[in-house]
Order: C-alpha cells, then sequence, then structure tokens
C-alpha cells in the first residue's frame, strides 16, 4: 500500500456509497484487508504508509498509539456493517497487512479478527492470512494466531543472503524466515508464502539461487518474487542518486526472473500470477485474487484503499488522523472515485493478463485485438488459450507484460 494518496471527491461523513454500489452485491465475493501501519525501523526500499515510533511521537498522541489500535480499527469495522447495511455475504478472506503487523499482541490481531468475524460472518473455508516479520514472532505468538483463526501467513524474507539484506535494511538475520516456516507448520498453518525481493543492488545471480533454494528447503507452499522497484523519496533512491550503490537495470532483473521461474517450476510450483507461485490451487493466495478479478473488499486502517462495486475509497493516512476521525463517529475517508464501465474495462485487461488465465479477447477493443495478434505472432500470448478467446502470456510475455498490457489497452 504505497504512502502517496490520489485525488477524489470528499466521501461523505458517515461513509455512505452510491445505490449502484450495493447493486448486486449478494453475489460478489468480499473480502478485509486490516492495515497495521507501525514498524520497528523504516526499510530502506520502503514507500509504503508506515510509521516507526520515533515518526509518531509528538504527532499524534494516545489515538495513534498501538496499544490502543485494535480496538480503533475494530471501530472501522463496525463502520463497514452500517455502510454495506444487511448485505448477507460472509466475508471470503481477511489479509492483515502493514507494516509489521505482528508488532501488535497476537490477541490484538486475534481481536481484530473478531471484529469481521463478529459483524459479518466468516465463510466456513475463509482464508485469514497476516503478513510477519521473523523476528517478531515466536512459536507462543504463532500459536495464539492459529487458534485464534488465523490459516495462512507470509513471511518477509526477501534475500539469504546478509549483504543483499543490510542494503534493504532489512533487520531480519539469514535463516530465521525458514525457521519461522517450521514454527508455521507446527502450529498448524495450513498454508505459509515467503516474500522475496530480486535484483538488489550488489546482488549476483548466484545470490539470487541461494535464496530461492533457502526458500524453497523451508518447504512453503507459495513463493511470491518481485522484482526490486527503487522509489523516489526512499533511503535507498538517495543512495543510488549519490552513487554508494548501483541500479540494478531492466536485463538483470529479466535474469533473475527466468532463474526464479526454472527453480520454482523444477520444484513443483506453477505459476498462477507474474509475481506468485503455489504448489496447488489450495495454496493460492485468494485475497489477492479478490483484488487482481475485481471483486469486493474493505480496507481498513490508515491509508487502506477499498473497492466496492465500482466505487474506489482510500482512507487518510496518518494514524492520528485515522482515530481521530473514527473517534468523532465519522468516516476515516479521504477521497473516492466512482468508476466508469471504461474505467473497469481498463482495469480488468491491466490485472486479469497478470494472471494464469489471462484475460478475455472479448474485454479487447479493435486496438487492442490488433495488438493481441501481434502479441501472438511475437510469442508474448499462448496459442491455445488464444484459439479459446483468452489472451494469457507466455514466459517471454510474463518478461514484458507492462508493454504487453499497456497496448491490449489501446
Amino acid at each position: 500500500m504505497p504512502s502517496a494518496l490520489p485525488d477524489g471527491e470528499p466521501v461523505p461523513a458517515d461513509g455512505a456509497l452510491p445505490a449502484s454500489a450495493l447493486t448486486g452485491a449478494a453475489d460478489r465475493p468480499l473480502g478485509f484487508y486490516l492495515h497495521v501501519p507501525y514498524c520497528a525501523t523504516r526499510c530502506g526500499y520502503c514507500d509504503f504508509n508506515t510509521y516507526t515510533a520515533t515518526e509518531l511521537r509528538g504527532t499524534g498522541g494516545v489515538l495513534a498509539s498501538r496499544d490502543n489500535y485494535a480496538g480503533t480499527l475494530a471501530d472501522e469495522v463496525r463502520l463497514a456493517r452500517k455502510v454495506l447495511g444487511d448485505d448477507p455475504r460472509e466475508v471470503r478472506t481477511v489479509f492483515v497487512g502493514g507494516g509489521t503487523p505482528t508488532l501488535l499482541d497476537a490477541g490484538d490481531l486475534v481481536r481484530m479478527l473478531d471484529a469481521v468475524r463478529d459483524e459479518f460472518g466468516l465463510a466456513p473455508d475463509a482464508e485469514i492470512t497476516t503478513e510477519a516479520n521473523p523476528e517478531s514472532v515466536d512459536p507462543a505468538y504463532l500459536a495464539t494466531l492459529r487458534e485464534g483463526g488465523f490459516n495462512r501467513i507470509s513471511f518477509g524474507m526477501q534475500s539469504a543472503k546478509q549483504h543483499v539484506l543490510k542494503i534493504l535494511d532489512r533487520t531480519h538475520t539469514p535463516g530465521r524466515p525458514e525457521a519461522c516456516v517450521a514454527e508455521a507448520r507446527a502450529a498448524g498453518f495450513d498454508h505459509v508464502n515467503l516474500d522475496l525481493i530480486y535484483g538488489t543492488p550488489g546482488e549476483s545471480d548466484d545470490d539470487w539461487r541461494a535464496s530461492l533454494d533457502a526458500a524453497l528447503g523451508a518447504g512453503p507452499d507459495h513463493v511470491s518474487a518481485y522484482a526490486l522497484i527503487v522509489e523516489e523519496g526512499t533511503r535507498l533512491a538517495r543512495r543510488i542518486r549519490r552513487g554508494e550503490v548501483p541500479m540494478t537495470d531492466d536485463d538483470v532483473h529479466a535474469d533473475r526472473y527466468l532463474i526464479a521461474e526454472e527453480t520454482l517450476a523444477a520444484a513443483g510450483f506453477d505459476w498462477y500470477e507474474v509475481s506468485n507461485w503455489a504448489t496447488s490451487d489450495a495454496g493460492r493466495c485468494l485475497h489477492n485474487e479478490l483484488y487482481w478479478r475485481g471483486a469486493d473488499w474493505w480496507g481498513a486502517g490508515p491509508g487502506a484503499h477499498s473497492h466496492v462495486g465500482g466505487v474506489r475509497w482510500w482512507n487518510v493516512k496518518h494514524p492520528g488522523a485515522y482515530a481521530g476521525a473514527l473517534a468523532a463517529g465519522k468516516s476515516p475517508g479521504a477521497g473516492r472515485e466512482v468508476l466508469s464501465d471504461e474505467d473497469r474495462r481498463v482495469e480488468r485487461i491491466l490485472l486479469e493478463l497478470r494472471l494464469r488465465e489471462g484475460v478475455p479477447l472479448a474485454l479487447l477493443r479493435e486496438a487492442g485485438l490488433a495488438a493481441a495478434r501481434r502479441a501472438l505472432a511475437e510469442g508474448l500470448l499462448e496459442e491455445g488459450p488464444y484459439e479459446a478467446g483468452s489472451a494469457v502470456l507466455t514466459l517471454r510475455g510474463r518478461l514484458l507484460a507492462d508493454a504487453v498490457v499497456r497496448d491490449l489497452v489501446d
């Protein structure tokens, strides 16, 4: 969740949605994203809406404290119940992200989940995920989460090499994420993900292979691998600008992606989104698939984004302002936009093309169809799915996904 918020029209004080957003809601999946904006330290590459204790000191008072954050977030869940009305939907997915959710007590994360369960109910097979910093959990913490209803956990591993972690300003030690996978399995977690980053300045191909091997050796059923994006305003961007560390080029990113695909496929992982691999359909992240398929989700927390029935909105960024709005009985929404049919068509192409199932060719207009034919001829789209009416990226197409999608959206 990047820190910059877009412009938009004001959100009503009560958070009410247009009637059009709730039309047919009962037929659409619903998920919740619960944002925890606290971090022990700020990673040099991160531009997410997160805050360390030092950054919050004196700027939010007691309202910004993480000690009472679970109760504050529960207030927004109750607001969601009022806004969505008598919608009979049970929640299909809950994803607790950050920041570092596991800086809160495990009981606080369970209380946040309980707020969703109490107000909406959870589907019998609901996917309940939290992100976790490897250094901020132990077996007792994980056991509390599992007993409280969490069944999926995502550990930020990034790399197995100490010098790479140092460039990223990651605080965990090599080997700890792998140990966490074993601890999560022992606690009874059904699904475990490891997040990796490739293309860090100073990382070699062998470093990347070592990280993949270490991740696979730990036994997760899901791996996410993302190319490092150097965001303006971050410490890493300043270091690169000063010439302290080199910038990684696109060719290196492509080489690392190919290494990831080869290594993960050999270990029984299949890609289902350009940056995500799982050992089975059950291992896929259902919550992220809500995003990628334009379903409904409510994002609770400072700076969190939501989408319901073609209306997208986002909360105020600062924890103090967020808590203050809810304490006053008002929506913490900072702005919103009502998506047009054309907006939603374009977003479907942008997001669904990244999925293994691809995007229906019927969504493309004349120029997009012509671009799809060119992409097929150039080996960027798979022939079989194309003949069946879908644009599905080949491996080479995945390397050039951004360029392909730009052509398909006219």
